[in-house]
């Protein structure tokens, strides 16, 4: 379940379930970057093959996820062990009428995923309307 949030510029890129009371998974971190023509999202997949991690935007919401999936076999004289580890991860964050989501981006290098997100053309609300 999503949770649209306002178009409060200031709310950009807020964590959408950082206030909520919902039970969430772990999650990874991030850095988030602007300069003049996009905003840059960071997270840290430190391990992590590129086919584990998905990405996706769904009601002006932008989902990163990444599943981890580990297998550790050791055989020794005496006895046999096989450790497993499991983990799911997910941040979701709020883009906005900022983003221009057709044009968004992403590269993965050394477990670290670079989301760009290039700023949309402002849309000018208001108009002049002559007087007859």
């Amino acid at each position: 379940m999503l949770v649209k949030l306002s178009k409060d510029p200031l709310k950009l890129f807020d964590d959408i379930w950082e206030q909520s009371q919902l039970p969430s998974a772990p999650a990874f971190k991030v850095d988030i970057t602007e300069d003049s023509e996009a905003f840059y999202i960071e997270a840290e997949l430190p391990g992590l093959k590129k086919e584990n991690i998905t990405l996706g935007v769904e009601d002006d919401v932008l989902i990163i996820k990444a599943e981890n999936q580990k297998e550790q076999e050791e055989h020794e004289k005496n006895y046999h062990r096989i450790e497993r580890s499991y983990g799911s991860y997910s941040r979701s964050f709020n883009l906005g009428e900022m983003i221009n989501q057709d044009q968004i981006g992403a590269s993965y290098d050394n477990g670290i995923l670079t989301v760009t997100l290039p700023k949309a053309q402002e849309v000018k609300k208001s108009k002049e309307i002559a007087i007859s």
